[in-house]
């Protein structure tokens, strides 16, 4: 996966959402916010924390707001994309640039500053048990390797691959879900490393 080293690297990687990418930029920078490259993709903060991220994906570019879940959303444009797995991540689509509403982006970012001075935020279920779905269990059983690296994630870790395989329900899926997550487990990194700072 690619990686830029700075937002300007990003944006010129992605000349289909650069329009999109740079306008969206423009207008979190002038809120004050801090920029930084983190995962690979843009982030911008407030007081060295984590409020929003920029991206281009397939179809859509996005806001990403790291504590979206406390954001009031009167206008109904957040979504959670990866439902069952993250509490308080919400993104903000866009699929053209001029669908982009500077005021509205800016009034939903003031407000995840206003979130982030007055110390509001969701945190992650730490006394939650870890549930083990059978699908999951019987490969367990059967890759030794595969096993002894699931048990070396610390219990959060693999609290969310349970998580994942779980919150579907067609078998099929369950397998498919396993098979992308086994190289992650080999390699010692957790589900939603890629968004932690």
């Amino acid at each position: 996966m690619y990686r830029a080293k700075s937002v300007n690297q990003y944006i010129q990687n992605q000349p289909h959402w650069a329009k999109a990418l740079s306008k969206l930029r423009k207008a979190l920078l002038e809120l004050g916010l801090e920029e930084t490259i983190k995962w690979g993709g843009p982030v911008y903060m407030y007081e060295k924390k984590n409020i929003v991220s920029i991206g281009g994906y397939k179809s859509f570019v996005s806001l990403w707001y790291y504590q979206g879940a406390l954001l009031k959303d009167e206008k109904g444009l957040l979504v959670n994309a990866q439902e069952g797995i993250t509490k308080a991540q919400r993104q903000m689509r866009f699929q053209h640039a001029d669908e982009i509403n500077i005021a509205v982006v800016k009034s939903y970012t003031l407000e995840a500053i206003d979130n982030q001075k007055a110390g509001k935020e969701l945190k992650a279920d730490t006394q939650k048990p870890l549930i083990i779905p059978d699908e999951l269990e019987k490969i367990l059983k059967t890759q030794a390797k595969l096993s002894s690296s699931f048990d070396a994630l610390n219990l959060s870790k693999r609290r969310e691959y349970a998580d994942y395989i779980s919150n579907t329900k067609r078998a099929e899926t369950k397998l498919n879900r396993i098979e992308k997550i086994t190289p992650m487990i080999l390699n010692g990194v957790g589900l939603s490393d890629k968004y932690r700072s």
